[in-house]
């Protein structure tokens, strides 16, 4: 393993996630557009029905099989096939209950139609963690990158093939599911490269991911709460335009956040190798670069949101959206404390301390519930947006408290500070140039960030040398 690879890796990962984010906004743009509040509120309610299901189907197979198949005692290609017919199992059971769910809400008819639809593509987001493990452990995230822009590039042609043929809002949902099955196709034709793909069942090796992951199933189980429980709650007790307008700014949320996962992914598996190894010295590294390297992107988008919100909107989604920019401006804050989820959250599976966050998970679920059902009557997607905020600080607060107990290692803040101090100046110069056209802004902003982040030293030259290194250096 060296040090340029793993670099290279990353590397790939970000500038495909630029571009995956590019073409998911371009994505999100063109729904917006056409089908306005009360219709994209439609999509909104069906994706966070099935999110909602989905998650509990989750089960944090990525991290337990990114773990399982780093460990020595597992034979990898009979773990992988268990791991298939697991996830397999798990997903048409919960997922095809999800359509039976959605008949006793009080939904349009065609909302039920879509969740009964749209489950399809949740089939194969449920499959693709099972690659996501795979490709984390051979570090090779530069695949699932390939499959998620194939599937953003079939998104964006089958949405501007149905807008000129004005068509209707199931027509726009099959193109959804279209958009997932492209990206688990390229998963799983690049997985056959490495190992046989396909279920087998082994009731031992099921036993022993039943054993790994029930205190992560657990904890997803009350983490789907106050993920996704503000939009179905919204839906109930709030209009479809306003679910529309919180899930337009929640979505350029989703979009974003996705990156911290991305980057955990990839330095999971080496967390896990090395705290299982006892090689505590390499842990504390990848550890500490874990979070320098979320902190420097969580940073200046949570800034970045909260000075350029309403522009950002109505560039994003249409005048008519331009009303999400405010709620859009609170969850930017909810970002940090996604961001610091990820990071713990990952941690704690690689030093196998799952069990001991589940208070964390739990006591957030009911406090955000009941944040939840007194706020959001009360004050709609605004109280959706700061429950939401607490929620994601609360738990990433109290992750790090717990990762620092059991793995006696300390963060180490300088680098975060100068990181900080960066985002701050950069907010200043946003605020100068606050009458100045959006485009002008975002050429502006990384500039300032950049060179502050270089003059502050807040990225060392070893890193850049690490990383453009003509000779491969072994760790």
């Amino acid at each position: 393993m060296s040090t340029r690879a793993i670099a290279h890796n990353t590397i790939v990962q970000i500038v495909g996630k630029i571009i995956s984010v590019a073409l998911g906004l371009l994505a999100l743009g063109m729904m917006t557009r056409y089908l306005g509040q009360e219709q994209f509120g439609w999509y909104i309610t069906t994706i966070s029905f099935l999110t909602f299901a989905g998650i509990l189907t989750d089960f944090g197979l990525i991290p337990v099989s990114a773990q399982m198949l780093s460990e020595p005692e597992h034979d990898k290609t009979k773990l992988f096939r268990n791991l298939i017919g697991f996830r397999l199992a798990t997903a048409i059971i919960f997922l095809g209950l999800a359509p039976l769910a959605a008949l006793f809400f009080p939904y349009p008819t065609i909302i039920k139609q879509a969740i009964a639809l749209t489950a399809v593509a949740f089939m194969g987001v449920a499959m693709n963690q099972v690659f996501f493990g795979l490709y984390q452990t051979k570090l090779k995230m530069h695949i699932p990158t390939i499959g998620e822009l194939t599937g953003r590039v079939v998104l964006i042609a089958g949405l501007w093939l149905l807008i000129n043929l004005k068509a209707g809002f199931m027509p726009i949902m099959a193109v959804v599911v279209l958009n997932s099955a492209s990206y688990t196709l390229v998963l799983w034709i690049a997985a056959r490269k490495y190992t046989p793909v396909s279920p087998a069942f082994d009731w031992n090796i099921w036993k022993a991911i039943c054993k790994k992951m029930w205190p992560i199933a657990i904890a997803i189980i009350f983490n789907v709460v106050y993920l996704k429980g503000d939009a179905i709650i919204l839906s109930i007790f709030k209009s479809q335009s306003e679910v529309g307008i919180y899930g337009a700014a929640y979505r350029v949320i989703d979009i974003l956040a996705q990156t911290a996962m991305m980057i955990m992914g990839v330095i999971l598996p080496l967390l896990a190798y090395n705290w299982t190894r006892n090689l505590k010295t390499e842990f504390k590294k990848y550890y500490q670069q874990a979070f320098d390297a979320i902190m420097l992107m969580a940073v200046p988008i949570m800034f970045g949101l909260i000075m350029l919100a309403d522009k950002i909107m109505v560039f994003v989604a249409g005048s008519e959206f331009a009303m999400a920019g405010k709620p859009l401006q609170i969850l930017a804050i909810a970002v940090f404390g996604v961001y610091l989820g990820a990071i713990f959250g990952h941690v704690a599976v690689a030093i196998n301390r799952q069990k001991q966050t589940l208070w964390i998970y739990i006591s957030d679920a009911i406090l955000t519930l009941i944040g939840y059902l007194f706020f959001i009557p009360r004050f709609g997607m605004y109280g959706a947006a700061w429950m939401t905020v607490f929620s994601e600080l609360y738990a990433g607060f109290l992750l790090w408290l717990v990762i620092r107990h059991y793995s006696q290692e300390k963060i180490q803040l300088k680098t975060f500070g100068k990181i900080l101090l960066s985002g701050l100046l950069m907010s200043v110069v946003l605020w100068q140039m606050r009458q100045a056209g959006l485009f002008i802004q975002l050429i502006t902003a990384p500039i300032v960030y950049l060179t502050a982040i270089f003059a502050l030293k807040a990225v060392s030259k070893q890193t850049i040398k690490d990383i453009f290194a003509l000779k491969t250096k072994t760790t």
